[in-house]
Formats: structure tokens, C-alpha cells, sequence
């Protein structure tokens, strides 16, 4: 998997010097669209919440303005935990091994990162512990919040995952929002992105962009499992949460 492609072209130091100060140009390019549309995803119109929705974590029912933990800005992972399963989406465990290190931070900004799963409170405890995680992770069990945020698909009618027509088996989805909250305790969805748009979530991608193979993956985290089943750690079955 790491053995260097054999028609890849190398070059002396001079010739590489050159080729790196194109790509350089195309670096620059690329930063300064992503500040602009960083700057468009900030001016999107706000949603007031009007329902609501009730959470379940460790000391019971919660609202949605209580997950921000008295802070003003919340991004909330859609985490693919259903009832019934015995453990998590191994894509959404990927992006959520990234979590804890940046909340060390994010609370000091004025930001609550936390995740929400379909699946009663206490069915995904064990998952969790064995995982090892710290961020706060809390149920919608009961609600409508996964369908009316567009990550609890169905499996009948008109089924719409990522602002399109979505004909793929899985019922339950990943997906990221943001909300914001005001003084007097109002709340307004400001964002959702879904599927490829969480790649951004994900440090270890940035790492594996940068390197010389890339993600060299044959799909969207074909390659991704639980870090507890690794080569290396005991043999477990891959995929138990059906």
C-alpha cells in the first residue's frame, strides 16, 4: 500500500523547485476561495427552532438550549447510532476519535461540539467507554430532531439526504449542524452539511492529503475501522450493529 508508484516521475531538485512554485500559486488560489466561501457560509440566513426537541444524557432530559452548556455557538455531530446496535457507524467513529482535542479548545472559544444518536441514552454507553471518548454525546430518542435535520432517512416514500434525492439502504446518516443561541435563550439553526462535506472534520485526512500516496483509499473510508481493530489488536468481527 505504500510502495511508490512506478511511473511516477522524478526529477532533480531544480525541476521540482519549479513544479512545487505552480502548485504553490494553486495553494494560494484555493486558500483565499475557501476564506470566501467560509465568509458565505457565515452570511446563510438563520432558522429560529421553534420546536421542542428533548435530549437524554447522564442527569436525564435536556433541551436543545441546554447542549450549547451556557455558551452561545453549537455544533452538533449526527452521530449513526440507531436503537438496537451494539456499536457505532465506523465512519462516524473516525471523525469522532477527532473530537476531544479540539474541544479542549473550542470551549475556550465560545463553542459546545457534542454528538446526538437516535439510539436510547444508556445502548450506547458501552460503545462509548470502550471507545474511550470524552466529548458530550446525547440520545434524541423519542423526537424528530433526526428527521427534521435530515439524517434519519426512512426507508419509504420520498427519501432526501444531503439536499437530493437519496436512493442508498441505510436509514440512519451522518451529518453535522450548527446553531446559535441568544441571550434570552432563543435558538436558531445557522448550518447542516452532510456526507462529503464532514470531510472537514477530519484532521487525519489533512494529514493523509499531505502525504506522498494520499488517501489512497477504493472509496470514501473503505479503508476506516474502529481504532480498537486495527491490525495488531485482537480479532474482532468488523461491522455488529445490525
Amino acid at each position: 500500500m505504500s510502495t511508490r508508484e512506478s511511473r511516477h516521475p522524478v526529477v532533480s531538485r531544480s525541476q521540482w523547485l519549479a513544479a512545487r512554485q505552480q502548485l504553490w500559486l494553486h495553494e494560494k488560489a484555493f486558500t483565499h476561495h475557501r476564506d470566501a466561501l467560509t465568509a458565505a457560509r457565515r452570511a446563510l440566513p438563520w432558522v429560529k427552532v421553534e420546536q421542542d426537541y428533548r435530549f437524554f444524557g447522564p442527569n436525564g432530559a435536556l433541551s436543545l438550549a441546554d447542549l450549547f452548556a451556557g455558551r452561545s455557538q453549537l455544533l452538533l455531530y449526527h452521530f449513526m447510532f440507531a436503537e438496537g446496535w451494539s456499536e457505532g457507524c465506523p465512519g462516524c467513529s473516525f471523525l469522532a476519535d477527532h473530537y476531544d482535542g479540539a474541544n479542549l479548545h473550542l470551549a475556550h472559544h465560545d463553542v459546545s461540539l457534542v454528538a446526538v444518536s437516535r439510539a436510547p441514552y444508556a445502548e450506547f454507553q458501552a460503545f462509548r467507554q470502550r471507545m474511550g471518548w470524552q466529548f458530550p454525546w446525547y440520545s434524541s430518542h423519542g423526537s424528530d430532531f433526526n428527521e427534521d435535520f435530515g439524517v434519519s432517512v426512512g426507508s419509504e416514500g420520498q427519501r432526501q439526504y444531503n439536499y437530493e434525492p437519496y436512493e442508498g439502504n441505510e436509514s440512519e446518516l451522518p451529518g453535522l449542524s450548527a446553531f446559535f443561541r441568544e441571550g434570552d435563550g432563543s435558538v436558531y439553526h445557522t448550518y447542516s452539511t452532510y456526507a462529503r462535506g464532514l470531510d472537514i472534520l477530519v484532521n487525519t485526512y489533512n494529514f493523509l492529503d499531505i502525504a506522498p500516496l494520499g488517501r489512497n483509499e477504493g472509496g470514501t473510508m473503505d479503508w476506516v475501522r474502529h481504532h480498537d481493530r486495527y491490525e495488531g489488536q485482537p480479532d474482532k468481527p468488523h461491522c455488529c450493529h445490525r
